[in-house]
């Protein structure tokens, strides 16, 4: 038993970054966007999570390279390269995009938790915003986080694969749907599901979190071992729940605008249950990103301040994850419920700030301090083209506001 539990702790212990990075872009609004595709537009955005997984994973990949090879975070790493104004300009939209998401996840933990337990989900929502900042200033904070979101995007998958087997989806619709298309009326939701699988800023944050990790240019085949299997669990949640929707919602002609209509995904095959796995669900999404996308957007706003040294076991960067985390907190509470349409709308705005963010983390990928790591052309081509693909869905998301 000794023999073989040692070696499966040290495989384990490989693995971190890419999960927190997983755990922490899928959120409630990962849920309710892929959920409202499905239910709205049936197979036809199937695509989506499959495209927003390739470029995900070549941006995650491109952040491991610089992470690996840099003495600075990721801010002070784009003010080297880019002069300190770049680096507060990209710090402080870096925060404004977590920040938008901060009130939904909030929000999600109390929506999850009265329809598991019934109660105010406001109070419940305020609850874990409290708890979430006491885990934020606990010993040894990075060691602490990578441990929860492991199990908790571990628990994910096995609870939205189960809704997937039990939704029985038309496997020839689905592959049907790998082939892109644009239906009316489906830009929003389109930006929307592309902003939480592809998060450029999620990436972004990737560079600390190998340094964190305490990786370095040697560690790189375990580092994209993990920065692989992350991202294909992050890509793989959104796809089986709009597939699920699609199977389920699409046929009824129902719309996703409360929990208890996403939990109806569910009712064909486990009743009375549906509700309950559902809500289990939408609360560890939400938890994880209550926590994880916090430590983004404060490690992020410490950057821009230029006090982003010590990583998260700085008092200072600890200071700016907890403004984050309150912020949230106040604004679910004052929505008191899950705002469907304030996450999805502040999925779709954040699209104007990351293809920046994007241009700038492909440049540093091939200056010349990368070394071995330095991005290769085929890569740095992929990259380009996820950089065009988020330009692409802002043009289009911005002419169909008009």
């Amino acid at each position: 038993m000794t023999t073989t539990s040692v070696p499966t702790r040290r495989g384990l212990a490989k693995f971190g970054p890419a999960f927190i990075t997983a755990a922490l872009v899928f959120g409630p609004g990962s849920i309710t966007t892929a959920s409202s595709m499905g239910a709205d537009f049936a197979y036809d955005l199937v695509w989506v999570p499959v495209i927003a997984t390739v470029l995900m994973l070549c941006f995650v990949d491109l952040c491991v390279r610089i992470g690996l090879s840099t003495d600075a975070g990721p801010i002070g790493t784009i003010s080297k390269r880019f002069t300190r104004v770049a680096g507060v300009l990209v710090g402080l939209g870096a925060f404004a995009v977590t920040a938008s998401f901060q009130a939904g996840n909030s929000a999600g933990t109390g929506a999850a938790m009265s329809v598991l337990f019934g109660g105010d989900a406001t109070l419940f929502a305020v609850l874990f915003t409290l708890l979430g900042l006491g885990f934020v200033w606990l010993p040894s904070f990075y060691r602490q986080l990578e441990r929860v979101m492991v199990v908790i995007i571990l628990a994910l998958v096995v609870i939205f694969l189960i809704t997937m087997v039990v939704a029985r989806p038309d496997v020839g619709q689905v592959v049907a749907g790998l082939v892109p298309r644009l239906p009316s009326g489906s830009a929003a939701l389109v930006v929307g599901a592309a902003a939480t699988t592809f998060s450029v800023v999620g990436a972004l944050y990737q560079i600390q979190l190998v340094r964190e990790k305490g990786w370095t240019a040697a560690d790189y085949r375990s580092a994209r071992k993990d920065a692989v299997a992350g991202t294909l669990i992050l890509g793989g949640l959104s796809f089986v729940i709009m597939v699920a929707a699609a199977a389920v919602l699409n046929p009824r002609g129902a719309s996703v605008q409360s929990p208890a209509d996403m939990a109806a995904i569910l009712e064909p095959s486990i009743g009375g249950w549906a509700s309950t796995l559902f809500a289990l669900g939408l609360w560890a999404a939400a938890f994880s990103s209550l926590v994880g996308n916090s430590t983004i957007g404060g490690s992020m706003l410490a950057g821009a301040l230029d006090i982003e040294s010590g990583g998260l076991s700085s008092a200072r960067v600890k200071v700016c994850i907890s403004v984050v985390i309150l912020l949230g907190g106040v604004v679910a509470a004052i929505f008191g419920g899950l705002p469907v349409q304030l996450i999805i709308t502040a999925q779709a705005v954040t699209i104007f700030v990351v293809p920046l963010i994007g241009v700038l983390l492909v440049w540093l990928g091939r200056v010349p301090e990368r070394g071995e790591l330095k991005l290769s052309v085929a890569q740095l081509v992929l990259a380009v083209v996820g950089v065009l693909f988020l330009v692409l869905l802002a043009v289009n998301y911005l002419r169909n506001l008009l």
